[in-house]
């Protein structure tokens, strides 16, 4: 991400609303915005395989492994504006774990890009089965969207709640109902 390009346009646009980008509280603000925004979307210059980096270990391991309340930031791609909330993964191993912060690490290289919740919980239930192809995968995200609680419709209480389940989890509902007791969650949530 060009930064100083970046800036400039913060620039602009806090001229365009009406602010004077030349007054004492302002004059460092395109540049901090710049820095954001490259921290707030980094997963658009990380790969999941770097991500990951060989921590898939072999194992013998064939319970359910659930790694709860994750803290998850991410942007929403249709008003730019944070959601926010926490993540739960569970997987149930075939021959491989993975490391536990790679877990917490593949969520952020996806929810550090411009995101709808739907598509960022897919994303992650996908890359997980495709690096250690457990015989299942859950992911659970529930998550307040700035967009809904501060313009729009105003609704400061609204959650909401989104899954993927692969393999085991989809296709045997003792095993989704036991990861969603696992993650506090009710089986009809």
């Amino acid at each position: 991400m060009n930064k100083q390009r970046v800036a400039k346009l913060v620039r602009e646009l806090l001229i365009e609303i009406g602010e004077d980008p030349n007054r004492e509280g302002l004059l460092k603000t395109p540049a901090r915005v710049a820095a954001a925004y490259d921290f707030l979307t980094a997963g658009y210059r990380t790969s999941i395989k770097r991500v990951i980096n060989d921590a898939v270990y072999e194992a013998e391991a064939n319970n359910m492994v659930v790694l709860r309340n994750i803290e998850v930031f991410s942007m929403c791609e249709h008003h730019m504006l944070p959601f926010f909330g926490h993540c739960h993964i569970g997987y149930i191993p075939r021959k491989k774990v993975i490391g536990v912060s790679k877990l917490a690490r593949i969520m952020e290289c996806y929810a550090r890009r411009l995101q709808i919740q739907e598509r960022l919980t897919a994303q992650i239930a996908g890359d997980i089965m495709h690096a250690i192809n457990p015989e299942g995968v859950g992911v659970v995200m529930e998550c307040r969207h700035l967009c809904m609680v501060m313009r729009g419709v105003e609704k400061q209480e609204s959650v909401m709640m989104t899954s993927s389940v692969l393999g085991s989890f989809h296709n045997n509902a003792a095993t989704r109902a036991e990861f969603l007791s696992l993650v506090g969650k009710s089986a009809g949530a």
